[in-house]
């Protein structure tokens, strides 16, 4: 596995958003993602990754209150190969290039495996808030 980190200067949406993340379970991500149409901006910054051309997961930010707020999503085929790892990494490295202070993931409360994906996040070093957010500090390079 030979991953690749690239930047979408526009992000829009497409094919591969629409397999990767529209087709996910419900409850996953917002709804909104189920009526976006091919084209379409989106807000924030994202990024791909690429396995051998492929497609095999997203993650984006959005800069809230000077923290990095994150979304990860990775191909089902792709999981438990180190991709949503390989996202969060560069996602920190991003967010250490704003001068950013953390990176934060709010695991949606209908989502289906909640508590499996919180633990995974957890073990990544995030550490879990009073708010539900689940937040871990920026690593200075």
């Amino acid at each position: 596995m030979s991953l690749k980190w690239i930047a979408e200067h526009p992000a829009t949406w497409d094919a591969d958003k629409a397999r990767v993340i529209g087709g996910a379970e419900a409850g996953i991500f917002d709804a909104r993602f189920s009526s976006c149409r091919d084209g379409e901006l989106l807000p924030g910054e994202w990024w791909h990754v690429e396995d051998d051309g492929r497609r095999v997961g997203f993650g984006w930010l959005d800069v809230v209150w000077g923290d990095a707020e994150i979304q990860i999503a990775v191909d089902p085929e792709s999981r438990d190969q180190g991709v949503g790892r390989f996202i969060v990494e560069n996602l920190e490295k991003e967010a250490a290039a704003k001068g950013l202070r953390y990176l934060y993931n709010t695991v949606r409360p209908g989502h289906p495996r909640r508590e499996e994906v919180s633990r995974w996040l957890e073990s990544l070093r995030f550490r879990a808030k009073e708010d539900g957010a689940l937040y871990r500090t920026v690593a200075r390079a």
